[in-house]
């Protein structure tokens, strides 16, 4: 009953973890930007990147990626368990990191998308599957360039990739619910997807040394 109530005080903790919103602090602290109020107005790595600069765009991603990572990680290192319970609980607690990301409590449950928080939670359990998923990524990307089409891809590729490994069942059913949830998030990339608008990824330079410029649909 003790170790039960760790392991809920860990999803507790991933939650609030992953409701920092890294993006729209950093906006505010390096820029003074509201990124909420700029480009998509989401507050991912790929907006932070298009408003603030890519530099921060980056440090968003790889904090964005942390978020998931770092309580998957406490999991296997700091949680004792049997190793099917371990796998059980790595996917509760990164699901749970991403619910943060993607319904923050410290911004009113408004947050992004939940790609790089995703990424984060399976770089902890499956670096292999991520990689084989990043591949599908740059392959939609560089045939298409729709990030948005290239995430989704990638993401309900994922519980494939993990289903040929030696994982157990109920981590493979949590991961479905995180590719359907980050695919979710999309919906509104979805329509314009059908309706034939969603903007195509392009890289140029501005006036104002921001290089990297992508359109509203923000796939983070």
């Amino acid at each position: 009953m003790e170790m039960w109530g760790i392991y809920i005080g860990t999803m507790i903790g991933a939650y609030l973890l992953g409701s920092i919103p890294f993006g729209l602090v950093l906006g505010r602290r390096i820029a003074g930007v509201d990124i909420t109020t700029v480009g998509s107005g989401n507050i991912g790595a790929a907006n932070v990147a298009r408003e603030v600069g890519i530099a921060w765009g980056l440090v968003t991603l790889l904090l964005d990626a942390l978020k998931g990572f770092i309580p998957v990680g406490a999991v296997v290192f700091f949680l004792p368990s049997s190793p099917e319970t371990e796998e059980i609980l790595q996917g509760l607690v990164g699901l749970a990191a991403l619910l943060g990301h993607q319904f923050p409590v410290y911004n009113r449950f408004k947050g992004g998308k939940g790609v790089a928080t995703c990424l984060g939670v399976f770089l902890a359990i499956s670096p292999i599957s991520c990689m084989f998923s990043g591949a599908i990524f740059l392959g939609v990307v560089a045939t298409w360039r729709y990030i948005s089409l290239g995430s989704m891809a990638a993401a309900l590729s994922l519980p494939g990739w993990l289903s040929i490994g030696d994982h157990s069942d109920l981590l493979i059913v949590a991961s479905i619910g995180m590719s359907l949830l980050i695919t979710f998030r999309h919906r509104d990339n979805i329509q314009r997807l059908f309706k034939g608008n969603e903007p195509r990824w392009r890289i140029r330079a501005n006036h104002d040394n921001r290089s990297m410029r992508r359109p509203s649909s923000s796939s983070e």
